[in-house]
């Protein structure tokens, strides 16, 4: 039964995460993998308080605001391309959040 890894990456810097998913992709379809995707989801504006003293204080600082671009593709098999892509060294500010699912073909047990 083939195996679909789904990686999904995260990042506040959106030409760093183009081009870090533009390398998967081109990687690959150089080595003939079946890749699903980049899907582009909505990007996430986030707000984070911040406070000027670290004691119990109410006084803050403007929320720091900033927004979060993901990308999300499937590996269809090729088990060992999506571990090397896991394995690989990405810039500052990428998050990747990987999930394994195995697929069962119909009329297998």
């Amino acid at each position: 039964m083939p195996f679909v890894t789904t990686l999904t990456l995260q990042s506040g810097d959106r030409d760093v995460l183009e081009r870090v998913v533009g390398g998967i992709k081109h990687r690959a379809e150089r080595k003939g993998v079946e890749l699903r995707g980049p899907h582009a989801e909505s990007p996430i504006d986030v707000s984070v308080p911040q406070a000027k003293r670290l004691d119990a204080d109410d006084r803050s600082f403007k929320h720091w605001q900033y927004t979060v671009y993901e990308r999300r593709m499937e590996v269809v098999g090729h088990d060992d391309f999506a571990r090397a892509v896991t394995e690989q060294e990405f810039p500052d500010g990428i998050r990747l959040d990987v999930e394994v699912e195995r697929v069962s073909t119909p009329g297998s047990n």
